[in-house]
């Protein structure tokens, strides 16, 4: 008879804790990492025009829980506000728009600090940018004053802080990201199946070892046996047989992949009970994309050949391991392992010694990227997960904002907006003929030309933007886009306004987590076709 033992308590299971029950959704998007990140941030917006855009921007950043938000708006709440202001009701009519905002925005998060300005111990924007505790990021709505825009500016380019602008006007909207220089994305969440590197044509011989245990008496195995074995050693062992009748090459060309990979459709059993083989059928399959020496990604050569000519840079831990990576690709003409093994048809046990001897690899690798930044200056100061996650996703590393580290090959954004406008304007000759969506950078010059104005008339409008295209009153496009500016009077769609913020606080997740790709760097908005364009300008 078995004997209960009673005399040991079982361990206590601990649930979620209230605060990843309330952030269950994002924390699987970002995780802890992004969710400090986040809770870490202080953001200002500072808020102009009908100021709808700005405070959903901000609602979409309080509910994830950002730690700290400041509204800087000097108008008071009027009848205009109540209608395209969710926040806004009767009782805010004639009160400060900043200290109604923030009242009613705390209400979606308890734990969410805010504040509002212009007040007694901050004035004027000068004022609140001098004394606040440093911003994480800003964002401000147009149409904006000229010296508070001038003044945006040179406290983002003095505390490299991100700037977010937005202008919604109408059924159309626009945001443009000013990043700090180059902004390096390392946890871009690329595709699993993207990630994938078997390292096929480069084992190391602890694979080697292991495939070859699995295949010396490949003939003999037993139907389950044969019916298990994974698509990599079933690879490894048929192309170390394709090496041995090919003077010790690998398949290369499209026609000798075909061939290899109908010599291992053949070697598939259907004398078996299911007629088929499962793992057969994949490793077939995973033939044309797993049997070649992968390249380096451009995104990657792009990060090496980036020019560094800022001192901080030089000394940051992103390019310090950057650095060493590159050496570690010049030494093995590959990058370090991920170690991620898809799934596929195995039995557990042998699945699970695949996996290890991956994930060994991986770690080093990692371990000798390591070495060789701490060998480096300042290098000792890295923490090796930062190296590992780097090792981890080296293939999908993202530089944002990348002019070449190079003052003499920037432009001036007044010139880059010039040099977009022309090849937008050829596109779309070639669009309209193909009957092809048409570039949405008209509705962006019409927009812009009310950076600093409620309204303007059409002939306004056109005045401004054929400053930067000559003869714009003759271009139906743009035509069409300022009578549509000069309609809207400056005035907001809360849909639009509310669609809009959501992208705009999208993108500032992004960077603040520094995880998912952000868009480089303006995205325009459509609201009447309902489409977005993303341009660099």
């Amino acid at each position: 008879m078995t004997e209960i033992v009673t005399s040991q308590t079982p361990p206590i299971l601990h649930g979620p804790s209230e605060k990843e029950r309330k952030y269950d959704r994002q924390l699987r998007l970002w995780a802890a990492s992004g969710q400090a990140a986040l809770e870490s941030a202080n953001i200002l917006l500072v808020n102009s025009g009908a100021g709808t855009v700005g405070i959903e921007t901000l609602k979409n950043l309080v509910l994830p829980g950002i730690g700290r938000f400041a509204i800087y708006d000097d108008t008071v709440v009027t009848e205009a506000d109540l209608g395209v202001n969710f926040f806004l009701d009767d009782a805010c009519l004639g009160k400060s728009r900043s200290q109604s905002l923030t009242a009613l925005l705390l209400e979606l998060n308890p734990e969410v600090e805010g504040a509002w300005y212009p007040n007694t111990e901050a004035t004027t924007l000068a004022a609140l940018l001098t004394t606040s505790p440093t911003f994480t990021a800003i964002v401000y709505t147009y149409p904006i004053q000229q010296e508070h825009l001038s003044a945006l500016a040179e406290y983002g380019e003095k505390h490299k802080t991100p700037l977010f602008a937005v202008h919604s006007a109408g059924f159309n909207s626009y945001f443009k990201i000013s990043l700090p220089g180059a902004f390096p994305i390392v946890d871009t969440h690329p595709d699993e199946t993207a990630t994938t590197d078997l390292r096929l044509l480069a084992p190391w011989p602890e694979l080697v070892s292991f495939a070859k245990d699995m295949t010396k008496d490949i003939g003999n195995l037993n139907h389950f046996e044969h019916g298990h074995l994974p698509c990599v050693v079933i690879l490894l062992h048929y192309l170390d047989q394709w090496r041995e009748t090919h003077g010790g090459s690998y398949p290369s060309t499209y026609k000798e992949k075909t061939e290899f990979r109908r010599i291992v459709q053949n070697a598939a059993r259907t004398d078996n009970p299911e007629g088929g083989e499962e793992n057969f059928d994949e490793a077939v399959a995973a033939v044309l994309k797993t049997v070649v020496s992968p390249p380096l990604p451009s995104g990657l050569r792009e990060v090496f050949e980036y020019k560094r000519n800022i001192p901080a840079e030089q000394r940051s831990g992103f390019w310090i391991i950057v650095d060493a990576v590159e050496q570690f690709y010049a030494k093995h003409k590959c990058l370090p392992l991920p170690g991620s093994v898809p799934d596929m048809k195995a039995q557990s046990k042998v699945y699970v010694q695949l996996q290890n001897i991956y994930k060994s690899k991986a770690r080093q690798d990692a371990g000798e990227v390591l070495q060789i930044v701490h060998a480096t200056a300042d290098g000792q100061q890295i923490d090796p997960a930062e190296v590992e996650l780097f090792c981890k996703n080296a293939a999908f590393v993202k530089l944002i904002n990348a002019t070449g580290g190079d003052s003499s090959a920037r432009i001036s954004s007044s010139d880059r907006l010039k040099l977009v406008v022309d090849q937008e304007l050829e596109n779309d000759e070639n669009a309209e003929a193909m009957m092809m969506p048409l570039s949405l950078l008209p509705i962006y010059l019409a927009l812009q030309a009310t950076s600093h104005v409620a309204s303007a008339s059409e002939d306004d409008i056109l005045a401004e933007v054929a400053k930067v295209v000559p003869g714009a009153n003759q271009i139906e496009k743009i035509v069409s886009a300022a009578k549509e500016v000069a309609r809207a009077e400056g005035g907001e769609l809360h849909n639009v306004a509310a669609l809009t913020g959501g992208m705009v606080a999208q993108e500032m997740i992004k960077i603040i987590t520094k995880q998912y790709i952000p868009i480089d760097n303006t995205c325009i908005f459509d609201g009447i076709n309902s489409r977005c364009q993303v341009l660099r300008l």
